[in-house]
């Protein structure tokens, strides 16, 4: 035993050596040993605020309050708060409240005639129909997943998601690193084609069509979604740092195992607007599915370009996604996530706004996505003229994610977004598949409870004057006029 104590003491001692002699680190030379608890602290700084230091509502990006109804709602838990809301609504700015009808409609319960324990709420409008696609569909929720690549989740993640989906009956984004075997457990796909081309990718990097097709054919893929950006790194492109690329994300790819893979800020097959719908008609002509694109939102010369290519009827873009700002289902530099791109609700009704101007909102199915995971803040971006909204982390959440924030390290304690086989292997994908159905359908269902509170069947029906919003002075402003169409046209 007292040979283990020396041993003991013999590290200690090399360790106060070493911090005395280095020089990278002023705090281990001046405090040596006891400086190390500083990087300790800081290492695990995330997980202690979370459950020991901040509020149920003042944790960002999500909040306790939020990951809370997450979690028992994809547990079939009570998600049910007690004792009032702890949200300070007098002094919050720009604070949304939902305005009740005197008369709402009721909600239906087990036993009535329109009760459905899914509550699989469709979208009022066929993906596909304003172009005529060939493989034209009408989505069944109105809930679905965001895009999210294998590579940057673990396998067993993508393969919990596309079985929730398949049981929620919502769509899979398979976001831009094309489609793995994990992607194949029953749930319809959107596949999302970014600037890396991956599942189309030719030997020189760019887009194949002969291999487009291929991809197509080989899947339950429903839609194709060209992404230009996403709200984490707009502008920037992706990364999938050189410790996630294993060798069957490599094949996937049709990349270098081990090495870093850069998607680049920009498309090769087009350079602009009009570029982008000649691309979006070849990948319609092709494949008979509906097509469109995945953006955040920066300068809007784009849009208003697009908008007047799109009103000529010629050629045109089957449905619209946009990001906020506040996405972040991938990891970016910090100027990039805190100052790049719109959020949401600006964005989108900017965006949403030039294309009703012109007369197409209604031939353009518009997506949400960005923190919308919650009733209230979905239910809000159908009132800005979504049809559909997309769920990101919110997803992650349900399937295990405690927001350790650890994603872009390879190091996700819950093995949501990590290559690592121990911690993937404490990810089950059957019962995580259950609680992301769970989670979809107790999103749906309190979407429609809200809808019923003011007075309509369908959250398609909500507009702005559902809402109002309460800044820091106690004004209340109708969201219509806060969110009126600017000159953007």
């Amino acid at each position: 035993m007292m040979w283990l104590l020396w041993i003991f003491f013999a590290l200690v001692g090399a360790t106060v050596v070493y911090d005395l002699v280095q020089r990278r680190h002023a705090i281990l030379r001046n405090f040596p040993l006891i400086g190390h608890f500083r990087y300790w602290l800081e290492a695990v700084g995330p997980e202690l605020r979370q459950y020991i230091v901040t509020g149920n509502d003042e944790e960002r990006p999500f909040s306790r309050d939020q990951r809370r109804w997450v979690y028992a709602s994809s547990k079939l838990e009570n998600n049910y708060f007690g004792f009032g809301t702890d949200n300070d609504l007098e002094s919050t700015p720009n604070y949304l409240i939902v305005k009740h009808s005197a008369f709402p409609l009721p909600s239906p319960h087990p036993g009535d005639a329109d009760y459905d324990p899914t509550y699989r709420l469709p979208c009022a409008k066929i993906l596909g129909e304003a172009r005529g696609r060939r493989k034209r569909f009408r989505p069944d929720s109105i809930v679905d997943i965001s895009g999210m690549s294998f590579g940057s989740l673990s396998g067993p993640a993508v393969e919990a998601m596309n079985r929730g989906a398949k049981t929620a009956g919502c769509l899979h984004n398979t976001g831009e690193g094309g489609i793995a075997p994990h992607h194949r457990h029953g749930g319809d796909l959107v596949w999302q084609i970014g600037t890396g081309y991956f599942g189309c990718r030719g030997e020189d990097g760019g887009f194949d069509l002969g291999r487009f097709r291929d991809t197509v054919a080989s899947g339950p893929v429903r839609a194709i979604e060209i992404k230009l950006s996403q709200g984490a790194k707009p502008g920037l492109g992706g990364v999938l740092p050189a410790a996630k690329v294993t060798a069957e994300i490599a094949t996937i790819r049709g990349i270098p195992v081990g090495q870093t893979c850069i998607s680049p800020s920009r498309h090769s097959a087009f350079s602009d607007a009009d570029g982008l719908l000649d691309f979006a008609e070849l990948l319609a002509a092709e494949s008979g599915l509906p097509v469109g694109i995945k953006s955040a939102i920066g300068n809007l010369s784009f849009w208003t370009e697009l908008g007047d290519l799109m009103a000529r009827g010629d050629r045109g873009l089957d449905f619209i996604t946009v990001d906020g700002g506040e996405g972040g289902t991938g990891a970016g530099p910090l100027a990039f996530t805190d100052h790049v791109a719109q959020p949401f609700k600006i964005g989108f009704s900017q965006v949403h706004s030039i294309f009703a101007h012109r007369g197409l909102d209604d031939r353009v199915v518009f997506i949400g996505a960005g923190k919308l995971g919650f009733p209230s803040d979905g239910l809000f971006a159908f009132a800005l003229g979504c049809d559909l909204i997309n769920v990101g982390r919110e997803a992650m959440m349900a399937i295990g994610c405690i927001q350790a924030q650890r994603c872009h390290t390879g190091h996700c304690p819950t093995g949501v977004a990590t290559q690592n086989r121990w911690l993937m292997r404490g990810l089950d994908p059957t019962s995580k598949a259950a609680r992301l159905a769970n989670y979809v359908v107790s999103m749906r269902k309190e979407l429609l409870q809200l809808s019923r509170a003011i007075g309509v069947e369908h959250p398609d029906r909500v507009t702005l004057d559902d809402f109002d919003v309460i800044d820091d002075t106690l004004h209340r402003l109708p969201a219509s006029k806060v969110f009126s169409p600017d000159s953007v046209y």
